[in-house]
């Protein structure tokens, strides 16, 4: 059975102060570490555009993303049973649970590869593949992309930071200089710099296992996959719709998109940091909400992250509409301006809802609030019906495949706030009567 969310007595309680303290000193190292392996991510498109498949290797990395969503929740689930544990028997029902997931997750990914086995030549052409071998080094990669939550969820639970913040910069660095080496060196493509995609994801996992080493020398308790599969489920049904939101249009626009892809690439790369830059503030806010949640205590942690987000993701955005080819400026050359300068602006507003919508979703998932997940769905699978209905008649451009996104990460928004905060608003004039 999962861990009781249950804590010490004795366990003492910093005071608010502290608590505010470690909260933003923690949230600044994680801000740091994301930085610093954005930058190197960042700077790796400054390398890798070079190829020219270039948005072949920008569409399979939103794909090796969407490979994950099957384990999604894993990371929020590992982080909240790690954090509720107090060792002993919780702690043998953890690594049970983590053993048998990874064996799970192995025939999953086995299953996956099987499936794209079978579709492999609609993929390729569908995609424009020149080298089926980058579509085969992106099925490799699917594999600790499956894994690496699992570990981050250990670090993140038990709150080693550190680790967690130091596997970015390593991902970030292994990626960089793989593509330096396999681009500039031994000229390869976009299969070649998949590669350095895979050296990456693949030191996090081995990071992730030395820094976890101890749960593999305890004796481990068979794990209720009932128990489990009620919640994993949800979970990664929840954060994989925004998953799906950040990462689908890249795919549909390669598909329906006879060229200039590349320049929708390069755009939708600047937006995207705009989520990764935020994202360790969520990243530090949930395990401190599933210990309040266990010691029936409020906590501001999510005020903090919201306002922490709001504030950066904003300056940013702000940023791109008034300087739009800077970003630009820095990762590519004057070919890409004409084309990629107009579309920044609208992939950074467009995208900062879906930050926003990203901090509600895991505090409403913390407190096991799952009742949001059919809404997220739901705007998720009408985004993809209206990214699909809008390319494939033919009646889209680059302009109008990004307010599609802004539109509907709008709407998630919405929602997220108003099961946030809506709902309890609805129940206080119940309560008084």
């Amino acid at each position: 059975m999962l861990a009781k969310l249950e804590l010490a007595e004795n366990e003492p309680v910093l005071p608010a102060p502290s608590h505010k303290l470690a909260f933003f000193r923690q949230s600044s190292w994680l801000m740091i570490t994301c930085v610093a392996g954005g930058l190197l991510m960042f700077l790796l498109h400054k390398v890798a555009n070079r190829v020219p498949d270039y948005a072949v290797f920008v569409t399979l990395m939103q794909i090796v993303t969407l490979m994950g969503i099957p384990t999604a929740g894993l990371q929020t689930l590992f982080t909240q049973q790690t954090a509720a544990s107090l060792g002993g028997e919780h702690e043998r029902e953890l690594a049970g649970a983590f053993r048998g997931v990874l064996r799970a997750t192995w025939v999953v990914w086995l299953l996956m590869a099987a499936v794209i086995f079978a579709l492999r030549d609609r993929i390729v052409a569908g995609l424009k593949i020149d080298n089926p071998a980058a579509l085969w080094i992106t099925v490799v990669i699917g594999l600790p992309a499956m894994w690496m939550p699992m570990f981050l969820g250990l670090l993140q639970g038990r709150q080693n930071f550190a680790w967690l913040g130091w596997t970015g910069i390593l991902n970030g660095l292994t990626r960089f200089g793989g593509v330096c080496i396999g681009v500039l060196w031994l000229g390869c493509y976009a299969a070649g710099a998949m590669v350095a995609v895979l050296a990456g994801m693949s030191a996090v996992v081995v990071i992730g296992a030395w820094q976890t080493r101890d749960l593999w020398q305890v004796r481990p308790e068979p794990i209720q996959w009932r128990p489990w599969l009620s919640r994993v489920v949800p979970l990664s049904l929840g954060l994989g719709t925004l998953t799906f939101m950040m990462s689908a249009d890249m795919i549909f626009v390669q598909r329906y998109f006879a060229t200039g892809t590349k320049y929708y690439a390069a755009a939708g790369m600047i937006g995207r940091a705009l989520v990764f830059f935020t994202q360790p503030l969520a990243a530090v806010m949930f395990p401190k909400l599933v210990r309040s949640a266990a010691r029936s205590e409020k906590s501001d942690a999510l005020a903090h992250a919201l306002f922490a987000t709001l504030l950066a993701g904003g300056a940013a955005a702000l940023g791109c509409t008034l300087l739009p080819s800077l970003p630009l400026r820095v990762v590519y050359d004057k070919s890409y301006l004409d084309i990629a300068t107009p579309l920044v602006p609208w992939f950074a507003w467009g995208m900062l809802p879906l930050t926003l919508s990203m901090v509600l979703a895991n505090a409403l998932l913390a407190h096991s609030r799952f009742a949001v997940v059919p809404w997220l769905v739901a705007i998720a699978t009408g985004y993809g019906g209206a990214l699909f209905l809008e390319l494939h008649f033919g009646h889209g451009t680059f302009k109008t495949v990004i307010q599609t996104l802004g539109l509907f990460s709008t709407l998630l928004l919405a929602v997220c706030a108003w099961f946030t905060w809506g709902s309890k608003l609805r129940a206080q004039p119940e309560r008084r009567r």
